[in-house]
């Protein structure tokens, strides 16, 4: 089985950082991509970054030049550096892997639970 755990989130005042954490756990050979979605109230969920295995990434406009991901595919883990945090920042994240390849054979996509970031004005 698989399984994503995420740490971080919080409170934090506009101007401020975070990282989140996301750690895949289980019988897993490989995974292909590794990203952040987020969901504000009252919106959809959105892509917020992906690093890909073969290590290109895709940041959305809005986080352009302030989040960073990264990857440790050693311990199956992505992190998002989240600087100067606006108060549109707020919503639930979401780790997903995508590509996720386990033993005996099995491919499938997998979603953390979220973690709420909260940030003030």
């Amino acid at each position: 089985q698989v399984q994503l755990v995420e740490s971080g989130g919080g409170l934090v005042q506009a101007g401020g950082s975070l990282r989140l954490s996301c750690a895949a756990s289980g019988n897993i050979f490989s995974i292909n991509a590794m990203g952040w979605y987020r969901q504000g109230p009252q919106k959809q969920r959105e892509l917020v970054a992906v690093f890909r295995r073969g290590g290109t990434t895709n940041y959305a406009d809005s986080v352009k030049g302030r989040f960073t991901i990264s990857r440790d595919n050693a311990k199956n883990t992505v992190y998002l550096q989240m600087n100067s945090l606006k108060p549109e920042d707020t919503a639930v994240y979401y780790c997903n892997a995508e590509g996720v390849l386990t033993t005996p054979t099995r491919w499938g996509n997998y979603w953390g639970q979220g973690t709420q970031v909260t940030v003030s004005s």
